[in-house]
């Protein structure tokens, strides 16, 4: 069972918590007495979980099909690459997880909906479907996008808009401009968890065809396009009258130091910190 938690990558879960407690927790004051709040936000949590885990999955067969995780030095051996894993064994994993998805999704639609057959339920249940899809395409298959260099592009729909607005909207069926502007802000450290991966796999990547958005730009600009998602983030959430989340401030900078000054082989350590301190600011987010 060990081989296949490691290939989970856990470490990413609580990162893609993220939108689902901005969200949820922006529509506490509105519905918190509303009897399905908490069953709606539970199974937010495991539907953006069974997502995360299925494209954790499917992003590791993908890189084992072009090679590209063959000779990496600076990131932790998964399944695939150690042998641990077959690829029979992570289809059926896949098809597992693309299962949970599909029945926690349609549980979280029916429990905020009440039905399945209105148009929102149909909309909710059109955009989870597309999830699904996203997830596992993002190096699997003739059409994924990551090695297109619309990786970012993915995390910052499915995991910062998707995930925030969505669960916003699942708990008050209505949406708002300084919602929509606070998912925006909260995806852009989220899209900086993968450049910071993508940073530290330049490199490897060039090498086998994974040309990413931080590989177009290079390693400075990926650094000053990091800079920018971090920045941004901040700059959002004051001009919205989130100051709480300034509190995060002497952290991201020790972080955004050390991805400046750190060799590619050791931005790793960073990531943990950015994942974590992410989730912070989600919480601190939620209180204006």
């Amino acid at each position: 069972m060990n081989k296949y938690i490691q290939s989970f990558r856990l470490r990413t879960l609580p990162l893609s918590m993220s939108g689902i407690i901005l969200g949820s927790g922006t529509a506490y004051s509105l519905c918190a007495d509303k009897p399905h709040f908490w069953i709606v936000f539970s199974l937010a949590i495991l539907t953006t979980l069974s997502l995360q885990i299925l494209s954790n999955l499917s992003n590791e067969l993908g890189d084992a099909q072009h090679g590209t995780d063959d000779n990496q030095q600076a990131r932790v051996a998964y399944g695939l690459q150690t042998g641990a894993i077959t690829e029979n064994e992570m289809r059926h994993l896949i098809g597992i997880f693309v299962g949970l998805c599909i029945i926690f999704g349609t549980a979280l639609v029916w429990t905020a909906f009440g039905t399945l057959l209105q148009l929102q339920s149909i909309i909710f249940l059109a955009l989870g479907a597309f999830a699904i899809v996203g997830a596992m395409t993002y190096t699997l298959g003739k059409h994924n996008y990551g090695y297109k260099g619309l990786g970012d592009l993915g995390v910052f729909l499915f995991f910062g808009l998707l995930s925030t607005m969505g669960s916003y909207y699942l708990q008050t069926q209505t949406m708002t401009w300084q919602v929509a502007w606070s998912a925006v802000a909260l995806a852009l450290p989220i899209v900086g968890v993968l450049n910071l991966n993508n940073i530290r796999d330049m490199d490897n990547d060039r090498q086998h065809g994974k040309h990413t958005f931080a590989g177009r730009l290079g390693k400075t600009g990926g650094k000053i396009y990091h800079t920018f998602l971090i920045v941004g983030c901040l700059t959002i959430f004051t001009i919205l009258g989130r100051y709480l989340t300034l509190c995060i401030i002497p952290f991201w900078t020790w972080h955004l130091i050390d991805v400046w000054r750190l060799p590619d082989n050791k931005l790793d350590r960073q990531m943990p910190v950015l994942m974590f301190t992410t989730i912070i600011v989600a919480v601190l987010a939620c209180f204006f």
